[in-house]
């Protein structure tokens, strides 16, 4: 054979291989919905995304990302729900609990990994943590009562003689009953009283803040709670109003103007969750997937709001905290 016939040959051949290649690649653009029960977060959806990326995805090439956001008003997540289904997605991304149960409800065909799920066993989401059994899986926000136990500590360690701690909590959340009985339990233990107002909505708050202050109150415990967390600077800034010190459960709180916070860390959980959406992607089932629990904690606090109540943080708080918020 000659040389040149050889090298047209060859080049064929080579071209020949590349097609058939091309055609085995993945052509595919993952549809995955994101299901938000509060508002538009940057800071969290950026966390996800990041995860995506350390595992080799590129958002506009193989995956895209359709957002619904409740707002706070769980009422509307069963629609939302019933878009992203209508979109096709691949995968159903849904933070926190009452917007995975909305999924779950209303997308029982598709893969659902939950972000910062409480009481997933409890609420019906899984049968257990190693092996969920159905269509959702993810990583949970429950870490037990003892949490709440180091949220009072807390209280405590600013306001070494308060006693009587005003409870606020969305009476109406998947999660107010089981929250309220595990504080109570750590309060009993630290010799405190808890004065709970449930609130159902943003037009109950300034009642609710004007009878903890008719009860004299010393400090204040919110629990997390997608209603909550959309209303959080005015909390804060009622809190403040009130002069109450004030511990939450997560960071965005305190970020929006609350004292303090100590729980698991949201950026850590929400880029965890990017690893599950990718074995679902790869074709993983859901039910065979554990439920991750939070493994990094933070101690965040809002020194300007602390200057605003007067308080002088304890440096032995200070040296345990792991961002101070100037």
């Amino acid at each position: 054979m000659r040389r040149r016939e050889f090298i047209s040959l060859l080049g064929g051949g080579v071209a020949t291989w590349s097609a058939v290649r091309a055609q085995q690649l993945p052509r595919t653009l993952y549809r995955i919905g994101y299901l938000g029960t509060g508002t538009d977060n940057a800071q969290l959806q950026g966390a996800f995304l990041q995860g995506m990326r350390e595992l080799g995805w590129i958002e506009g090439q193989n995956f895209a990302v359709d957002y619904r956001f409740a707002e706070g008003n769980q009422g509307t997540l069963p629609g939302l729900v019933d878009e992203l289904v209508g979109l096709k997605v691949d995968v159903i991304v849904a933070s926190p609990t009452p917007a995975t149960m909305a999924a779950k409800s209303a997308a029982p065909g598709i893969p659902i990994v939950g972000i910062g799920i409480d009481n997933p066993i409890e609420n019906g989401l899984i049968a257990s943590l190693a092996r969920p059994g159905g269509n959702v899986t993810g990583v949970s926000y429950s870490v037990g009562p003892d949490i709440f136990g180091k949220d009072l500590e807390l209280l405590r360690e600013v306001m070494p003689g308060v006693r009587l701690v005003g409870v606020i909590s969305n009476s109406a959340g998947p999660n107010h009953q089981a929250m309220f009985d595990s504080v109570t339990v750590a309060a009993r233990t630290l010799g405190m009283q808890l004065l709970l107002k449930e609130i159902r909505g943003p037009s109950e708050f300034d009642d609710a803040f004007d009878a903890l202050a008719r009860e004299q109150v010393g400090a204040l415990f919110v629990f997390g709670d997608p209603m909550l967390g959309v209303h959080r600077a005015r909390l804060a800034k009622l809190a403040v109003q009130h002069r109450l010190p004030a511990v939450y459960t997560n960071r965005l709180h305190v970020d929006a103007g609350g004292l303090m916070s100590y729980g698991p860390s949201f950026t850590d959980l929400w880029r965890r969750a990017a690893a599950y959406v990718d074995k679902v992607l790869k074709g993983a089932k859901p039910a065979e997937l554990p439920v991750e629990q939070p493994t990094k904690f933070e101690l965040v606090v809002n020194a300007r709001t602390a200057k605003a109540l007067g308080i002088a943080l304890p440096s032995s708080l200070l040296a345990r905290t792991d961002e101070v918020i100037e």
